[in-house]
């Protein structure tokens, strides 16, 4: 058939009508493509050209102007550019100047660090980039999967990812794990039916779509969308209409900035109405309100906050969580509620069979994943807890339990997963649990390729919904043509099959059907997913496999039970947030059961407590206006759709959580743009999810949440540091101009001054704050309360003291080196050396808010001795060499002066030790 553009396509290239309502020739001549040798080349070349790569529109960045754009994007900077303008129209040019260069850096910083975030997604995504197997002009050919066009015939196998949306057009025990998709936790069987056009996403067999995953069989599709116009790219575009909200962060930095902005405005409205008054001209008086302005604006907190996130990126990078926006890098912190994926977070994503029971015994399984290291443990070191015997043998001269022999060879023969290492790990092509299966057969000393060279399957039966079991059949590649058929599956549907039970020595035996029940209850009770195997032995002459003519004719060889593993560090992780006060509640798609076990194994249960565990079921029948409280109280949901993940976020959100969600599926978008802080995996997360969320774990590993919630907490602790340090500066220098303005004296120091005190001080002492590290018993504080300010009234009376200090402190001081004949440049040189020394004692202070200088390791923060070095070198500048006298104003001063100043810094630090004590004392 000739190839010719798809008819009915839309300009986006997706074909107008129902794939999965079309015959197969229908949807053929629909594409103008060929179901044996594919598209031509030369085709192919025009419909990229017309359609465009096969891939998901990315997200509006915005190009560097936008970037760039979005640093002035915070109110405190709009008080500084309004300050520079008011500054420069009063021809105050340099001063001005200095104002937009503090602008400038903060800009420059966020700039910096939106861009690497960027380019760490972009190398994420370069990460999971794979490739298809296409027919064109009859030839088998790999190709990105960008490259794929409308009409491409797409050929498919075990542990493919699906590239595009496809129509099948032949399949061979095709089972697809659409999760990523719909949430269905189990792999859905395939097949060709053409079915109603009313059929929704999660029930068209026929159809494949993109970012879901083949775990078994093979199969052939016609693409019928790519890119955006995929089931994947119209969820894609959903996401963008649910805004997320903003930070913690971002709401008091814009509180706080209008009270502070409120209060400067008053205080110069108050000096320029006092001056006018006295007489003095209401120019010079307008030009003092703004140098009083200038003084009280801390210039250096929008730079310091940007700083101290972008350190507590780079940190959280360290701890493998890649941080897409700045703001998020102190929400974590602030998160009062964590609600984790199960599988592949709070477990290892690997299942692993740890029972296996026969009708001769029990055993247990070591090791865990899918590495080969392992043993099997014979039943007597289960159940006697004695002396350990020997791991189970099953090659010529070991313990030989048939029995058990079989039940492991059953599980690898009947199976189309495959296991291979790649670099240090061990990699999964199709089902887990078949996988999981073939590395048990293997520790117990079962090599499959031996046993597939004597007997090579000849003929299989798909595992289905409706079947509930797979049967393979072997034949022997000897002229005598006996041979096997194995069969895996729900234990209630292969027992349905079995006539009879083995023993130990490989004899068949009556089947006590109620034993083999018991024993995989028991096994389900333990939270371990329970599947059965048998077999038949086959003589020369019997024809194909018939599913129908195995009933009654299986000898059960026995059970295996498996898990997912719970990780390692998963337990001392979820403790470590509970005693935070962080709430942590599991959602999953599997079995209230199993998640019940995972739960108890990391710590979050105790077991079936009443309320502790709620399925999406029950979810849908619990009224709106009682469902936050029902889910408050829950800790387990299990069996819960992608659109219930949303409406459980909303509802812990209207009680005031500040929420952290995981996700990696697709549908789980809209829940990741909902949460305070979406979390998505780097590993198994689709591009959907990691598009939609604030955070990237680049392990999977609930550790790594806990990790960052931890650095979360001490970039919060360190920017309310900075804070602390800088307002009494900023506050007193305000009040210094006012107390002048109002007594009509000489200004103990200038604007240009009181410039120089803020962008040194700020760079050189008040950033290397942003480098604290993290201070004892940062995780058994409880969260801050979403409604709490900045500042509590403890530290804003500290805040009060140091500032009161330092207006009082200055005016004694300009007084007295007149008094004693200094000049007015040396009164005001002493008065700008006076605030840098009170500043220098309070910044030790300020490395904790709560315990005394001297308890803090003094080379914990070598970057904070470097910066006090570096600003008493600008200091003896300052104070000494002639050019900055003269841009500056200032004069060298005596020994006594340099006395005075520090012993004045000491008494201020002594009143900060004082106020700390009586703090802690609970005064």
């Amino acid at each position: 058939m000739g190839n010719k553009t798809p008819a009915g396509t839309t300009p986006a290239g997706t074909p107008g009508p129902a794939h999965h309502g079309l015959p197969v020739h229908e949807v053929v001549l629909l594409f103008g493509t060929d179901t044996a040798i594919g598209l031509d080349p030369a085709e192919v070349v025009r419909r990229r050209a017309q359609f465009g790569a096969n891939m998901l529109p990315r997200p509006r960045r915005g190009g560097i102007a936008g970037k760039l754009g979005r640093q002035f994007n915070n109110p405190l900077v709009y008080v500084l550019l309004a300050s520079a303008a008011v500054t420069a129209f009063l021809r105050g040019f340099l001063d001005a100047g200095v104002i937009l260069a503090v602008v400038l850096v903060n800009t420059l910083i966020g700039f910096i660090q939106e861009v690497r975030a960027d380019a760490a997604l972009d190398a994420l995504h370069s990460m999971v980039r794979t490739n298809a197997a296409v027919v064109r002009r009859g030839e088998r050919l790999s190709v990105p999967s960008e490259d794929l066009v409308p009409g491409d015939l797409v050929l498919l196998e075990a542990g493919d990812r699906v590239p595009a949306d496809l129509r099948l057009v032949r399949l061979s025990a095709m089972r697809v794990d659409e999760s990523a998709l719909s949430g269905e936790s189990e792999p859905v069987a395939k097949d060709q039916v053409v079915l109603p056009r009313s059929t929704p996403v999660a029930d068209r067999r026929n159809m494949l779509y993109s970012g879901t995953l083949v775990t078994a069989g093979t199969g052939a599709g016609i693409v019928v969308a790519i890119g955006g116009e995929t089931e994947l790219g119209e969820i894609h575009r959903l996401i963008g209409d649910i805004r997320p909200e903003a930070t913690p962060l971002t709401r008091k930095l814009a509180r706080f900035s209008t009270t502070l902005t409120a209060a400067i405005l008053a205080l110069a409205g108050v000096a320029f109405l006092a001056g006018v008054a006295r007489g003095e001209p209401p120019e010079e008086m307008f030009t003092a309100a703004v140098a009083l302005a200038v003084g009280a604006i801390p210039e250096g907190l929008p730079a310091a906050v940007t700083v101290t996130l972008a350190i507590g990126v780079r940190r959280m990078a360290r701890r493998r969580a890649v941080v897409r926006r700045l703001p998020v890098v102190e929400t974590i912190g602030s998160v009062t509620v964590i609600c984790s994926d199960k599988t592949g977070t709070f477990t290892e994503n690997q299942m692993t069979v740890r029972v296996l029971w026969t009708p001769a015994g029990r055993y247990g399984v070591t090791g865990t994943g899918y590495s080969p290291e392992g043993h099997i443990i014979p039943p007597s070191t289960i159940h006697t807890g004695g002396t350990a015997q020997p791991p189970v043998s099953l090659g010529r001269d070991g313990i030989r339990d048939e029995a058990l022999r079989w039940c492991l060879l059953a599980g690898a023969a009947c199976n189309d997963a495959g296991v291979r290492r790649e670099g240090a790990t061990w990699q999964v092509r199709g089902d887990p649990t078949e996988a999981a299966m073939l590395v048990a057969a293997g520790k117990g000393g079962i090599s499959l390729a031996e046993f597939l060279a004597g007997w090579p399957r000849h003929a299989e039966l798909a595992f289905t919904p409706e079947r509930q079991f797979m049967a393979t059949m072997h034949r022997s590649a000897h002229p005598d043509g006996t041979g096997f058929v194995f069969v895996k599956g729900a234990v209630e549907r292969v027992l349905e099959l079995c006539g009879g039970e083995m023993d130990a020595q490989g004899g068949a035996r009556p089947l006590r059907r109620q034993a083999v029940v018991n024993a995989a209850h028991a096994l389900a009770d333990g939270g371990l997913r329970v599947l059965a195997t048998a077999m038949m032995r086959l003589p020369a002459a019997t024809g194909a496999l018939d599913g129908t003519k195995l009933e009654g004719r299986m000898t059960l060889t026995g059970l295996q039970a498996m898990h997912d593993p719970p990780r390692e560090a998963a337990a001392s992780s979820v403790l470590a947030c509970r005693r935070a006060g962080v709430a942590v509640k599991m959602i999953t798609g599997d079995h209230v059961r199993t998640a019940l076990t995972v739960a108890a194994a990391v710590g979050l249960t105790n077991g079936p407590e009443p309320g502790a565990a709620l399925t999406g079921a029950e979810l849908d029948t619990i009224p709106a206006d009682r469902l936050p409280d029902a889910v408050e109280r829950a800790t387990v949901f299990a069996r819960v759709s992608p659109e219930q993940k949303l409406r459980l976020i909303q509802a812990l959100q209207s009680r005031g959580h500040v929420a952290a969600m995981t996700g990696d599926g697709v549908n789980d978008a809209p829940a990741l743009r909902q949460a305070n802080v979406g979390i998505s995996m780097g590993r198994t997360g689709t591009e959907v999810a990691k598009e939609a969320s604030d955070i990237v774990l680049t392990d999977d590993d609930f550790a790594t949440i806990e990790a960052a919630v931890e650095e979360g907490r001490n970039v919060f602790d360190n920017l309310v540091k900075f804070m602390v340090w800088t307002l009494p500066t900023n506050m007193a220098e305000g009040l210094v101009i006012l107390a002048a303005i109002l007594a009509g004296g000489t200004l103990p120091i200038l604007p240009t001054q009181i410039l120089w005190i803020n962008m040194t001080t700020a760079v050189a002492l008040g950033l290397m704050l942003a480098f604290e590290p993290k201070e004892p018993g940062l995780m058994t504080r409880p969260p801050r309360a979403p409604d709490r300010p900045l500042l509590t009234w403890a530290l804003t009376v500290r805040v009060m003291l140091v500032s009161a200090l330092l207006v009082a402190g200055t005016w004694w001081l300009f007084g007295h080196e007149l008094t004693v004949g200094a000049s007015v440049a040396q009164a005001r040189t002493s008065a700008v050396n006076l605030f840098v020394a009170v500043e220098v004692s309070y910044l030790f202070s300020c490395r904790s808010l709560t315990r005394p200088a001297w308890r803090i390791r003094p080379f914990g923060n070598r970057w904070l001795l470097l910066g006090v070095g570096l600003q008493s070198a600008g200091q003896v500048a300052l104070t000494y060499v002639p050019l900055m006298n003269e841009l500056f104003h200032t004069a060298p001063i005596g020994l006594d002066a340099w006395l005075r100043i520090l012993g004045l810094a000491m008494l201020a630090s002594l009143a900060v030790a004082v106020d700390k004590r009586l703090r802690r004392q609970g005064f």
